[in-house]
């Protein structure tokens, strides 16, 4: 019997029982078919679909690199007294935002902007700012951070 540990700790033998996570399913052959993108429709915009990746070990590494570097600066920027560097802190915890975005949005669905078809530089550019930070927010909880993790 396969067991698996949930992000809250607990083990988990769905897999086992043939009933399947919220990740994949259990097909009556027994292989588990698994997704790597995830659909969400939007809170923010009604009508508008967005697909993100699911987090996978890869994807965590190459994330966790791009962000790494930029999470110090912000960090040591944040505990300053300075308010131009307190500014230069929210900068850069915006350009982390604009980095998970592109990092993760996969597609938009029904959402035009300026006569096309959204596509992740467009909604970071001209996009509905509100829609853009439920894409990050979703792509934040697929990563695993916790609430006070995603408002940096």
């Amino acid at each position: 019997m396969m067991r698996f540990i949930s992000r809250s700790g607990k083990e988990r033998s769905d897999v086992a029982a043939g009933q399947g996570t919220s990740q994949g399913t259990i097909p009556p052959n027994g292989a588990v078919h698994y997704d790597s993108v995830v659909s969400i429709d939007s809170k923010a915009a009604p009508g508008v679909r967005f697909a993100i990746h699911r987090i996978s070990f890869g994807r965590r590494m190459e994330l966790s690199r791009r962000v790494r570097e930029i999470s110090r600066k912000a960090e040591f920027l944040e505990a300053s007294t300075e308010l131009h560097e307190k500014i230069e802190a929210n900068i850069l915890a915006q350009e982390i935002d604009a980095m998970y975005l592109q990092w993760g949005l996969v597609k938009i669905d029904g959402l035009i902007i300026d006569g096309e078809a959204a596509t992740a530089a467009q909604l970071l550019e001209k996009g509905p700012e509100d829609l853009a930070r439920e894409v990050v927010g979703a792509i934040k909880a697929q990563f695993g951070l916790s609430e006070a993790e995603r408002k940096n």
